[in-house]
């Protein structure tokens, strides 16, 4: 019964501290379940037209009402997330990879190679993220696969300068001049000791990129370099609707909703992440 007691009490605990991430930790995941089951949950075909029931207003029949074409809006932001979510999961791992590598090869090796990619980053990150991915979009091409690889692509300095922040202090830290003196070799040293060390914050700044990506990629689509226009896509159902605000508003306005609840429950589920996962908070209790 004690052990009960306090396995309730643990529990409890770790609620009060967590809450708001643990609520934005469900509100994220059952988007992503909803999203990854569209083609069952949906109740209509996201393409399916119907002339007799334009600009339709909500119902029980239709939640979220119909569009200019009679679509069914629902259906429409259930299938919407698909293409967004892809894009920006895709683009946030490739960067990571990316980002990781290049940040552990210069702060590792450091001398000429560190200030090598470190310039390059630097350049990078002269452009503002929306920008430089417009610009790698428009040189590539319009598609969704061309709008993951810029976003991807512009993420990469930021983990990157994590990445070899990190590097700077591990590389001497007394348990990898324990594993040099052993004849440990680099690549054993980098995999064994410093990639799981820092870990913790490559995660923790995933999660801030990943609702970054959702928004970029949501405004890619929104201006037309994404999806082929009538895609079910969150930002292109925006910018499909925008004209309608006054005369059915709720074509835009679900969709914009749902990309700011996701985008919302990303960042908080990130915050409960960076508190859980950064041993100077826990010790001050933050």
């Amino acid at each position: 019964m004690g052990a009960e007691k306090n396995t309730a009490w643990r529990i409890g605990a770790f609620w009060r501290r967590y809450d708001i991430a643990l609520l934005g930790g469900a509100i994220f995941a059952f988007i992503l379940l909803i999203t990854i089951l569209a083609s069952v949950v949906a109740p209509y075909d996201p393409m399916a037209r119907n002339i007799r029931n334009l600009f339709a207003t909500p119902s029980a029949e239709n939640p979220f009402g119909t569009d200019q074409l009679g679509r069914d809006v629902l259906s429409r932001v259930i299938h919407g997330g698909r293409p967004i979510l892809s894009a920006s999961f895709t683009a946030v791992f490739s960067a990571l990879a990316v980002g990781t590598t290049v940040g552990v090869a210069g702060g590792y090796v450091g001398g000429w190679l560190d200030t090598a990619l470190m310039r390059l980053m630097d350049v990078m990150l002269s452009f503002p993220s929306i920008l430089l991915a417009i610009l790698i979009v428009a040189t590539l091409g319009v598609g969704l696969l061309n709008v993951t690889v810029a976003i991807g692509f512009a993420m990469v300095p930021v983990f990157a300068r994590l990445a070899r922040s990190i590097v700077i202090t591990l590389v001497y830290e007394e348990y990898v001049a324990a594993a040099r003196s052993l004849g440990a070799s680099d690549l054993h040293i980098i995999w064994k000791h410093i990639l799981p060390n820092m870990m913790p914050p490559i995660i923790v700044q995933a999660s801030a990129m990943l609702a970054v990506a959702i928004g970029t990629a949501s405004a890619l689509n929104f201006i037309g370099l994404g999806v082929e226009p009538g895609t079910p896509d969150w930002g292109m159902m925006v910018a499909e609707g925008q004209r309608l605000i006054f005369d059915a508003p709720h074509v835009p306005v679900f969709p914009g909703l749902v990309i700011t609840i996701t985008v919302l429950s990303v960042n908080y589920m990130g915050d409960g992440l960076r508190d859980h996962l950064d041993p100077k908070l826990r010790r001050q209790g933050i």
